[in-house]
């Protein structure tokens, strides 16, 4: 199997992908394989969502809709032009799984079959449903992968270099675990915006979906904001109000609830519209329903922050000055060459 099969492969994946969406789930006869997977897989979407109350189904459509707007031919050659794939030594990759959002994997798995290795995948309880029925899909519509996947519950073993993906405190043991391995270990990191005060509506809303897509359990969705001093937080707060109906939700309610409770009982100041929080607050992780905040000088003092911070955050969300930032609204749509932490993880691979 050369680099065009693969390719050709991930491309028609992303044509069956193209078939759930958040506008709905419509049957298209000239997908390959159709008959066979179709059906199985809006069954696989039900099943993740009554196994994890995180997953809805809308946010599974989105992830599923992201992915198949990634996947067509001319991203997947964008991505892979600048890379060399003439002296890949195949070998095995351990990929060890987050599983806060639908498919969170997903982008280390295609890179690790892309380059031509094996895949060993460990995946987490809260997302271990889609991607295998994937998996088969892609063994079907090109045999050549067939062998070179494969999924496991127990301890890894027999794999020449690993990515993994979790907490904090779980990267430390990652680290000692796999020390003689190649490896990238991935740890907490979050979003940011920096706003100025003069927004529009409509980006306030825009920005809104970097906030409660996937009801912010992301990397890359915004938990805090750095805001001028004199910032208006009813712009802000009208701005996020379409998503005013997750507060129905049961599980984000229940967080709302619980940590609404804390603050006023440790008498916290903050701010709040019935479905959001906001909190003044140094961290950038903030919990389910409450954005932290925090107040800038300057727009220079500010980068220089977050340029001494950079290993806490995903993405900085802003219409201002600032290196590698992204438009409002844009968090959950990462491109296939947007890598995570900006590890290259094509050119990890390919120098295996």
């Amino acid at each position: 199997m050369d680099l065009q099969q693969r390719i050709n492969a991930f491309a028609k994946l992303g044509l069956f992908l193209g078939q759930f969406t958040t506008k709905g789930i419509d049957k298209n006869d000239d997908i390959k394989e159709n008959d066979l997977f179709f059906d199985g897989f809006k069954h696989q979407i039900k099943i993740a969502e009554e196994n994890n109350g995180w997953f809805s189904k809308t946010n599974i459509l989105f992830s599923l809709e992201s992915w198949s707007n990634a996947l067509i031919m001319c991203n997947i050659n964008k991505w892979l032009e600048k890379y060399n794939f003439n002296e890949v030594n195949e070998q095995t990759i351990a990929i060890i799984m987050a599983g806060n959002i639908p498919l969170v994997g997903f982008h280390d798995f295609i890179s690790v079959l892309i380059t031509g290795h094996d895949i060993l995948v460990k995946q987490s309880s809260n997302d271990k449903h889609l991607l295998p029925f994937l998996a088969k899909y892609l063994e079907i519509i090109e045999p050549g992968f067939k062998g070179k996947i494969k999924f496991t519950e127990d301890k890894l073993s027999h794999f020449d270099a690993v990515i993994a993906t979790g907490s904090n405190n779980t990267a430390r043991y990652f680290e000692y675990y796999f020390k003689n391995k190649p490896s990238i270990i991935r740890k907490n990191r979050n979003s940011v915006a920096v706003l100025s005060g003069d927004e529009s509506k409509e980006e306030l809303e825009a920005l809104s979906d970097d906030i409660f897509r996937y009801y912010g359990l992301g990397c890359r969705n915004v938990s805090k904001l750095f805001v001028p001093k004199d910032y208006d937080f009813d712009a802000f707060f009208n701005g996020v109000y379409k998503w005013h109906p997750i507060i129905h939700e049961t599980k984000y309610v229940n967080n709302y609830d619980y940590n609404k409770a804390v603050y006023l009982m440790s008498e916290f100041d903050m701010l709040e519209n019935g479905f959001l929080m906001l909190k003044e607050d140094k961290s950038y992780s903030s919990p389910i329903a409450t954005v932290f905040y925090e107040y800038y000088e300057t727009p220079k003092q500010l980068k220089e922050k977050l340029l001494s911070n950079r290993d806490n955050i995903q993405c900085i969300v802003t219409r201002g000055d600032f290196e590698n930032k992204i438009a409002f609204g844009k968090t959950q749509n990462p491109q296939l060459w947007d890598y995570a932490d900006n590890i290259d993880t094509v050119e990890f691979l390919l120098k295996r």
